[in-house]
């Protein structure tokens, strides 16, 4: 059995709200009785994509157990890549693969410099199959990133939602081990079926989305900060809880 954790949109921005809510979530992944195998962090990890944001964010994600990160739409891969993860920076996409229990996590990046909706362009499409194309025959898979493939029912991340997707779904038509897609993003979370995936989207750190048909102005502000634990067990069956942090 694999037991990931799941963080989304911290937005951390220097100030105290953020960096007290991102503190508070970590803590308890710290203080739980059975660590987790992997975190997973889709995106949007800084709010301005300044260097200083990332360096709050190194601290503040050191853990003992692996963090995997993807950038989103907020996050900028240049200071991402210098303040974050220590490399030379660069503006191409920040794709990395790590394998966690036998189980390889792709994380993938689905942005657009300057822009709120995502895609998986053809460098990324390309690696993303070559390195599924790679894995041990019947080992699963998990690709994770930051905008959703599939409208929500919320006008604010349908707007911003994942281009193009009919591309990815061809590619995982050749690649029946990837056992469910992992995104942010939408403040809210949410589940439901992408090219016969699950599509899981993760809670976000910062606030909550207000859907329609709870009230008018979209972001709750109020919701403590929240997470998601994924269970992979071994018939290679994905199962998603929800927590909040309070």
């Amino acid at each position: 059995m694999l037991l990931l954790a799941q963080l989304s949109d911290l937005h951390l921005d220097g100030g105290e709200r953020a960096g007290r809510r991102a503190a508070r979530v970590m803590d308890h992944l710290r203080s739980l009785p059975r660590p987790v195998d992997a975190l997973l962090v889709t995106g949007d990890i800084a709010d301005h994509g300044a260097e200083a944001e990332y360096e709050e964010a190194a601290r503040l994600l050191a853990a003992p157990f692996p963090v995997l990160t993807c950038p989103g739409n907020h996050d900028v891969r240049a200071a991402y890549r210098k303040a974050f993860l220590g490399e030379e920076p660069s503006d191409g996409p920040v794709n990395r693969v790590r394998r966690i229990g036998g189980t390889s996590i792709l994380m993938c990046d689905s942005t657009v410099p300057g822009r709120d909706e995502g895609r998986l362009d053809a460098q990324t499409l390309d690696w993303i199959d070559a390195t599924l194309a790679g894995l041990p025959r019947g080992a699963p898979a998990l690709l994770a990133f930051h905008q959703p493939p599939v409208a929500l029912h919320h006008p604010l991340p349908d707007a911003y939602m994942l281009q193009e997707s009919d591309r990815l779904a061809g590619l995982l038509g050749a690649h029946p081990q990837v056992v469910a897609l992992i995104t942010g993003h939408a403040h809210t979370a949410a589940a439901s079926v992408f090219a016969g995936r699950p599509v899981i989207v993760g809670p976000a750190v910062t606030w909550t989305l207000r859907m329609p048909w709870e009230g008018d102005a979209p972001a709750d502000r109020d919701q403590p900060p929240a997470l998601a634990f994924h269970v992979l067990d071994d018939d290679h069956r994905l199962t998603t809880h929800f927590r909040v942090v309070i």
